[in-house]
């Protein structure tokens, strides 16, 4: 499915103007009302007055201006399944999503940093193939290789650093699990970007990124964070109220660990390349992905695209004539369901 015009959903922000309008008039309807007559004597003057339907009447307005606005941005549906050989790179993003991601050395903090770097590398892509990689002290597969750029995009957005609950930085298991994500059949070149803060100890990651070498996987390495580092916060409703602390009560500082990326991309036959200005990793990522061979392969895509606006201007129309027609007394079997209490 496509989206034409995706800027008419603006529209949608009249309908909660529509709702506030309406419990505003509701409210002063009833300080008016009770200042005139009290209950009782009101049932008997408007005996078929019916709230029930004025909230109809408002619900199907706001479905009115639903549908205008679907029908303003015109999705479109595919209607023709095709393969296509495309020539390019199979590329896998592994993005550390540990705590120590939070930190805010890097603005907004490492981890929106990573997004965007992953964001823009993808906007300059053009048939190359990718999946995505989350991974903490565990790794766990967000996106399998795909040519869908903004399915990518909407997986990237929703990654946070609560989504896996093994902590740690296990470079290592991120490395590992992408050996799975490309397939033998078609023997692409094979890319893993890692971007992470580093703070991996260990030397296992050093050793599977030789291995994956022997694999035909170049690794490279975009280390996001400060080498001086900086604290981790804790944030209550968007706020910091603290910062992480170890167990003898001192605040945590983490630190960009450019020294172990650097030696996991040496392994594999990559480059280490400092996140903090976002335009230089793209380009030298650009560069890199331009110089190497590109493999065709085969990739299916939907072809023919038809629009659907029809159906939600047809729905629209249906709901303001329905809006018309439906009157705010109340109908005998609505008495009957007595809905809001209304005939007490």
């Amino acid at each position: 499915m496509q989206l034409e015009e995706k800027i008419w959903f603006w529209i949608l922000g009249v309908i909660p103007i529509i709702v506030l309008c309406f419990l505003v008039l509701q409210l002063w309807k009833h300080n008016t009302q009770k200042k005139f007559a009290d209950k009782i004597l009101l049932k008997r003057l408007s005996p078929n007055k019916s709230l029930f339907k004025s909230v109809l009447k408002i619900a199907v307005i706001c479905l009115v201006f639903a549908c205008i606005a679907i029908a303003m941005v015109n999705p479109k549906v595919g209607t023709k399944l095709e393969t296509v050989k495309r020539e390019g790179v199979d590329i896998v993003f592994a993005i550390d999503v540990s705590k120590s991601m939070l930190a805010e050395d890097i603005a907004p903090n490492r981890l929106e940093k990573a997004k965007q770097l992953v964001t823009q590398i993808v906007n300059n892509l053009a048939s190359d193939r990718i999946g995505i990689i989350a991974y903490a002290g565990k790794a766990f597969p967000q996106l399998p290789i795909t040519t869908d750029y903004a399915a990518a995009k909407m997986f990237l957005q929703n990654m946070n650093t609560d989504m896996l609950s093994s902590q740690g930085t296990a470079i290592n298991e991120a490395i590992n699990l992408a050996k799975t994500y490309y397939d033998d059949k078609e023997q692409t070149n094979r890319v893993l970007i890692i971007i992470s803060d580093g703070e991996d100890h260990s030397e296992e990651a050093a050793v599977e990124a030789k291995e994956a070498k022997e694999a035909g996987i170049r690794i490279f390495t975009v280390g996001v964070g400060d080498p001086k580092g900086g604290p981790i916060p804790e944030k209550k409703n968007g706020v910091v109220v603290s910062y992480k602390k170890n167990s003898e009560g001192e605040t945590v500082i983490t630190k960009l660990n450019e020294e172990t990326l650097q030696n996991i991309a040496k392994e594999a036959n990559g480059a280490y390349i400092n996140g903090k200005n976002t335009s230089d990793v793209v380009n030298t990522i650009r560069e890199i992905l331009n110089n190497m061979d590109k493999t065709e392969f085969e990739a299916k895509q939907f072809s023919d695209f038809k629009s659907q606006f029809q159906w939600f201007l047809g729905f629209a129309i249906f709901f303001l004539v329905l809006d018309i027609f439906l009157l705010e007394r109340k109908t005998e079997w609505l008495k009957r369901l007595n809905l809001f209490n209304e005939n007490l």
